[in-house]
Protein backbone atom coordinates (compact mmCIF):
# COMPACT_ATOMS: atom_id res chain seq x y z
CA UNK A 1 0.00 0.00 0.00
CA UNK A 2 1.29 3.42 -0.96
CA UNK A 3 0.45 6.81 0.50
CA UNK A 4 0.37 9.98 -1.59
CA UNK A 5 -0.64 13.52 -0.81
CA UNK A 6 -3.46 15.22 -2.65
CA UNK A 7 -0.88 17.32 -4.47
CA UNK A 8 1.18 14.25 -5.48
CA UNK A 9 -1.97 12.58 -6.76
CA UNK A 10 -2.71 15.57 -8.98
CA UNK A 11 0.89 15.60 -10.27
CA UNK A 12 0.83 11.83 -10.92
CA UNK A 13 -2.70 11.59 -12.32
CA UNK A 14 -1.58 9.16 -15.03
CA UNK A 15 0.79 6.97 -13.02
CA UNK A 16 -1.45 6.36 -9.99
CA UNK A 17 -4.38 4.84 -11.95
CA UNK A 18 -1.89 2.73 -13.91
CA UNK A 19 -0.48 1.42 -10.62
CA UNK A 20 -3.99 0.74 -9.29
CA UNK A 21 -4.86 -1.15 -12.45
CA UNK A 22 -1.78 -3.29 -11.81
CA UNK A 23 -3.06 -4.09 -8.28
CA UNK A 24 -1.56 -1.31 -6.11
CA UNK A 25 -3.64 0.30 -3.33
CA UNK A 26 -3.20 3.98 -2.51
CA UNK A 27 -4.14 6.12 0.50
CA UNK A 28 -4.60 9.81 -0.18
CA UNK A 29 -3.70 12.37 2.48
CA UNK A 30 -4.42 16.07 2.93
CA UNK A 31 -2.54 18.03 5.58
CA UNK A 32 -1.24 14.73 6.97
CA UNK A 33 -4.70 13.17 7.47
CA UNK A 34 -5.94 10.24 5.38
CA UNK A 35 -8.97 11.33 3.37
CA UNK A 36 -9.47 8.60 0.77
CA UNK A 37 -8.30 5.35 -0.67
CA UNK A 38 -7.96 4.07 -4.21
CA UNK A 39 -8.02 0.35 -4.88
CA UNK A 40 -8.62 -1.91 -7.88
CA UNK A 41 -12.20 -2.93 -8.59
CA UNK A 42 -12.63 -6.62 -7.78
CA UNK A 43 -15.02 -7.42 -10.63
CA UNK A 44 -12.94 -5.86 -13.36
CA UNK A 45 -13.38 -7.55 -16.72
CA UNK A 46 -10.32 -8.94 -18.37
CA UNK A 47 -9.64 -9.95 -21.93
CA UNK A 48 -9.85 -13.70 -22.42
CA UNK A 49 -8.36 -15.08 -25.64
CA UNK A 50 -10.63 -17.31 -27.71
CA UNK A 51 -8.19 -20.22 -27.36
CA UNK A 52 -8.52 -20.04 -23.56
CA UNK A 53 -12.33 -20.02 -23.80
CA UNK A 54 -12.26 -23.05 -26.09
CA UNK A 55 -10.01 -24.93 -23.66
CA UNK A 56 -12.47 -24.17 -20.86
CA UNK A 57 -15.44 -25.32 -22.92
CA UNK A 58 -13.76 -28.54 -24.04
CA UNK A 59 -15.82 -31.46 -22.83
CA UNK A 60 -19.00 -29.40 -22.32
CA UNK A 61 -22.02 -30.80 -24.15
CA UNK A 62 -22.90 -29.15 -27.44
CA UNK A 63 -26.00 -26.97 -27.46
CA UNK A 64 -28.71 -28.39 -29.69
CA UNK A 65 -30.65 -25.23 -30.53
CA UNK A 66 -33.63 -26.96 -32.20
CA UNK A 67 -34.08 -29.38 -29.30
CA UNK A 68 -33.74 -26.61 -26.73
CA UNK A 69 -36.35 -24.51 -28.58
CA UNK A 70 -38.76 -27.47 -28.82
CA UNK A 71 -38.40 -28.21 -25.10
CA UNK A 72 -39.01 -24.57 -24.22
CA UNK A 73 -42.14 -24.42 -26.39
CA UNK A 74 -43.50 -27.62 -24.82
CA UNK A 75 -42.78 -26.44 -21.27
CA UNK A 76 -45.94 -25.30 -19.44
CA UNK A 77 -43.79 -22.93 -17.41
CA UNK A 78 -43.68 -20.53 -20.33
CA UNK A 79 -47.47 -20.50 -20.69
CA UNK A 80 -49.45 -20.68 -23.88
CA UNK A 81 -50.14 -17.01 -24.48
CA UNK A 82 -48.70 -15.20 -27.44
CA UNK A 83 -46.16 -12.74 -26.07
CA UNK A 84 -47.26 -9.99 -28.47
CA UNK A 85 -50.99 -10.33 -29.10
CA UNK A 86 -52.12 -12.08 -25.91
CA UNK A 87 -54.00 -14.87 -27.79
CA UNK A 88 -53.09 -18.48 -26.94
CA UNK A 89 -50.68 -20.10 -29.40
CA UNK A 90 -52.45 -21.72 -32.30
CA UNK A 91 -55.67 -19.79 -31.54
CA UNK A 92 -55.73 -16.75 -33.79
Amino acid sequence: MKTVTQRELAARSKAVPDDVEAGEIYRITRAGAEIAGIRPIDNRRRFVPVAELRRGWRGDPAVEAARMRAEAEADAFHGDEDRVGGAPRGHA
